[in-house]
């Protein structure tokens, strides 16, 4: 793989989903904990108060880091185990993260540390969640106690990862935590993330923290035909998924195709704090058409037939990976900084046989992405670095423990982890950097 020098190579993950450990060291309920225990939410009923144990059995997992040739590992900070309820400081949860950050330094790897992936203390959320303006300032004063704690050690932040999913999936369709369906009314959570992500910035910086970013999941928006109804409906989706958080954070502006979301003057300002990089999560390119009758949204989610998929159903196609980063740099110009892909991964049917896992469909899938990363380079797009999602098969949010997208198979009743075809495929790809 010939990418530029100081290229940076990682694995990522989140708390959530693999730390289990729900109520070890004085944590308190998230989100996820009510929402995954709650009948019918996740697929079989399966919730993370296990998962992959990582709380317990973090040492064995950085080895494999280490074994992999790594430079850094991205990885989420649970806000209800240093904050059970918001508010209050768990010394006890702050020592495990710790003892986590010493480890991976001790190891030679790289932290870059996300503030929040999805997992809000329910107390918070009790007292209106992302609705309520309020929790941008609790989430303020969470990030200058984790720079108070870290900033020392921890290479890059992030403060919120994919807060469009929040804003979507969580309050806007229910398919994840908080579970509510207010649909386009639920655009309120997103100024309150933006606020919360600019607030964050200045704790952050004013902490002693270096390198600050953020991770925005995007997706190029493929119209389904050229009818002026459905490319209007591919715009409002791309303000939607792509402008909702990009172009306050980036541009100071809201997207035109959203008239629904006022943010104030003096909030875009805070909002827009300079970044050092851009972190980019992409999965798969989305059709759009233009919505049926009876539809409440202004447009309809199509297939895309003619490339494989994953076993979730997400189309493979990598050469997305590269138009995203073109369009993301023509887009937003000199107020892109460097990018780094955040995270990038498939999940794929696959059995642990004669202690194996042959998944060749994943060194595949990376195979193709990291050619397409390699073209948006040589076509001009600033790319710093590439985290793989995931280092282990977890649990994968609504669908439970039946999409394993890691490099590292875990038998989740046993929780021994086995290294797949794809986990040194890798390392001997990054080995070859000598």
């Amino acid at each position: 793989m010939t990418f530029p020098d100081g290229f940076v190579w990682g694995v990522a993950t989140s708390a959530y989903q693999i730390e289990g450990a729900v109520t070890a060291g004085g944590r308190g309920p998230s989100t996820w904990d009510t929402f995954s225990a709650t009948a019918g939410k996740t697929r079989s009923g399966e919730t993370g108060e296990v998962a992959c144990d990582h709380y317990h059995r973090y040492p064995e997992d950085i080895a494999l880091m280490r074994e992999l040739g790594l430079d850094s590992y991205r990885f989420s900070f649970a806000w209800p185990r240093i904050q059970p309820d918001g508010r209050t400081l768990s010394r006890e949860g702050l020592g495990f993260y710790d003892r986590l950050i010493d480890t991976l330094c001790d190891h030679g790897i790289a932290p870059m540390a996300t503030l929040y992936h999805w997992d809000t203390p329910q107390v918070l959320e009790d007292e209106g969640g992302w609705l309520n303006r309020d929790i941008a300032a609790r989430f303020a004063d969470y990030a200058a106690v984790l720079a108070e704690a870290f900033a020392d050690r921890v290479a890059m932040w992030v403060p919120l990862n994919e807060p469009a999913m929040i804003t979507l999936l969580g309050y806007g369709m229910g398919q994840h935590a908080p579970g509510q369906t207010l649909l386009f009314d639920a655009l309120p959570t997103a100024h309150h993330q933006l606020l919360a992500h600019g607030l964050a910035v200045r704790a952050l910086r004013a902490g002693g923290a270096n390198s600050i970013g953020t991770a925005n999941n995007h997706t190029p928006v493929w119209a389904a035909d050229d009818r002026p109804e459905t490319l209007a409906a591919a715009a409002a989706y791309d303000a939607l998924h792509n402008g909702l958080f990009a172009d306050p954070i980036l541009l100071g502006t809201v997207p035109e195709h959203l008239p629904g979301l006022e943010i104030p003057a003096e909030d875009l300002r805070i909002i827009n704090e300079p970044l050092d990089f851009y972190g980019v999560n992409y999965y798969n390119p989305t059709r759009i058409g233009a919505p049926s009758p009876g539809n409440p949204l202004p447009f309809d989610l199509g297939e895309i037939p003619e490339h494989p998929a994953t076993l979730m159903g997400s189309p493979i196609v990598p050469d997305g990976l590269r138009e995203l980063l073109v369009q993301l740099r023509k887009r937003y110009g000199t107020a892109l900084p460097p990018v780094y892909i955040t995270e990038n991964g498939a999940s794929f049917a696959e059995d642990l046989v004669d202690g194996q896992v042959h998944d060749q469909p994943r060194i595949d899938f990376l195979t193709g992405h990291l050619d397409a990363l390699s073209q948006a380079i040589e076509a001009g797009v600033d790319v710093r670095g590439y985290y793989v999602w995931s280092l282990l098969d977890n649990f994968e949010w609504a669908e439970g423990y039946g999409q394993p997208f890691g490099l590292v198979h875990v038998d989740f009743a046993t929780q021994q982890r086995t290294r797949k075809d794809s986990f040194h495929w890798l390392r001997e790809q990054l080995g070859k950097r000598g």
